[in-house]
């Protein structure tokens, strides 16, 4: 036989198993049918593992059988999203309310006037008074208590990468995002008036700005302290008494400060962006929104994360940011966060999230917003 008769063989075979998935797929939406009627969960665990099993022993190949077995599933996980958006099909559309960012008086940031939180929540919230506390949970914590409206926090460095500070807070926080800001962040290297760069031996600034200036630090022999935000270590700088040391800042801050700019434009890369989150009490969705953020926990078992991109594909959404952290708890266990197109009130988002829901170990919205245009 020659190549292109084995291939017409494959080909013929595809033919085959695609008549077979559609027979298949037919046969799920009538068991979807059933359960809605008898009131049963789509996701059954003992049922998927009998089928597992199952399949693996009738591969006769043992070389096959983990193939055989990621088959299957692919083919039970395209089965319960299809069965959970005919279950969902004739919901009624769920409505959130809109974010009222005109509106809103008690809005709050990290730091103090002049930080680069302040920029962000300027372009969120024009020319208005916020009140700016000592650290990003203090912002979460008053979000969550109702004492502020809205609460503004740094996300991801397009240098330096996530702000895992803010990761972990929407952990320990019933919060959600309902806007993203990208702000252009120019650093400089600030002291006291009449200082120096050759003065200098130790740097203050928050640990993402040290490392978004790294290249700048390491040529220049200058040591490193890690401070809860670039504006505050700023002002600690102007006000000590010590003549070797700076802070990198924002110009419009060393300025406010009154301090010698030694250095500017400080940054490894010339386009160096921060990206922002505001968040809310209450889950807000803002009629354009198209990125829905979420959090979630996958078992630890072979071919999980897998599986879990599956979904996205299978959906046709398209994942624009996964990242994981640490729990914290012990354990080795990770946290995965992840940005995906879509809105909250599509029918197939909603049969996504019903089915991530019902399948993980945890799963949680963190918030829907427009994606910002860089």
């Amino acid at each position: 036989m020659d190549l292109q008769e084995l291939r017409n063989n494959i080909d013929n075979l595809d033919a085959e198993l695609l008549s077979l998935f559609m027979k298949r797929m037919e046969l799920c939406r009538s068991i979807a049918d059933y359960k809605k009627e008898h009131n049963l969960p789509i996701f059954q665990g003992g049922r998927e593992q009998e089928v597992i099993d199952r399949i693996k022993a009738l591969t006769n190949d043992p070389e096959l059988e983990n193939g055989t077995a990621a088959l299957f599933m692919n083919i039970m996980d395209i089965s319960k999203i299809l069965q959970h958006r005919k279950l969902r099909r004739n919901d009624p559309p769920h409505s959130f309310p809109v974010p009222d960012l005109e509106g809103a008086k008690r809005i709050g940031c990290q730091g103090m006037p002049g930080a680069n939180s302040e920029s962000a929540a300027r372009q969120i919230f024009g020319d208005r008074n916020f009140t700016f506390l000592p650290t990003f949970e203090d912002v979460f914590r008053a979000v969550q208590a109702g004492e502020l409206d809205y609460g503004v926090l740094p996300v991801c460095n397009s240098t330096a990468g996530s702000v895992n500070g803010t990761y972990d807070l929407l952990v320990k926080y019933s919060v959600y995002a309902v806007c993203e800001v990208s702000v252009e962040i120019n650093h400089c290297l600030a002291a006291k008036p009449g200082t120096k760069l050759s003065d200098i031996k130790t740097v203050y600034s928050h640990p993402q700005a040290l490392a978004q200036c790294y290249e700048f630090l390491t040529a220049n022999s200058l040591g490193t302290a890690d401070y809860a935000n670039t504006a505050t270590a700023a002002a600690m700088v102007s006000e000590s008494a010590e003549r070797d040391i700076a802070a990198i800042c924002s110009v419009d801050c060393a300025e406010r400060l009154g301090m010698e700019i030694l250095a500017r434009d400080i940054a490894d890369v010339a386009i160096n962006r921060t990206r922002f989150i505001c968040i809310s009490r209450e889950l807000q969705a803002d009629p354009d929104a198209d990125v829905i953020s979420v959090m979630l926990k996958i078992p630890h078992t072979e071919g999980s994360l897998y599986r879990l991109l599956t979904k996205f594909t299978v959906n046709g959404m398209n994942l624009l940011r996964i990242e994981s952290r640490p729990i914290k708890d012990g354990s080795f266990d990770v946290m995965f966060y992840l940005d995906f197109s879509g809105r909250i009130d599509d029918p197939s988002v909603t049969a996504l999230m019903s089915d991530l829901a019902a399948t993980l170990e945890y799963f949680r919205i963190i918030g829907t917003f427009r994606q910002t245009g860089d």
